[in-house]
């Protein structure tokens, strides 16, 4: 358990950070082999801030990682998995919004 309370879960040797996620990873995949969605990829990352130096020093680049991206009806949808919000999450999802905006976003 960590400090949300969720369960770490293996699914075909892929390691989900709780069963929530887990079980739908268990459903998308499903629709790939189904044909409903394409070219599911897990933990996408996306740079949402870039390098900066400041002070004499070099800040890094900063990431969203979501729980999944695919295709559907030939959109590109992205899709979290989420039991709680944190702000260091809305912050990041916002950013994203704004910086992706060929996605669709989801929240499960």
């Amino acid at each position: 358990m960590n400090k949300y309370r969720n369960k770490k879960i293996t699914i075909n040797g892929i390691k989900f950070d709780s069963q929530k996620e887990g079980a739908r990873y268990c459903d998308l995949s499903a629709m790939e082999q189904a044909g409903i969605i394409s070219d599911l990829e897990l933990q996408p990352r996306f740079q949402i801030v870039e390098r900066v130096k400041w002070n004499g020093k070099t800040l890094r680049t900063r990431s969203y990682v979501a729980d999944f991206r695919y295709i559907h009806d030939g959109k590109k949808i992205v899709e979290d998995v989420k039991g709680m919000r944190t702000n260091i999450y809305t912050l990041k999802r916002q950013i994203f919004l704004i910086k992706y905006p060929e996605y669709e976003f989801r929240e499960v």
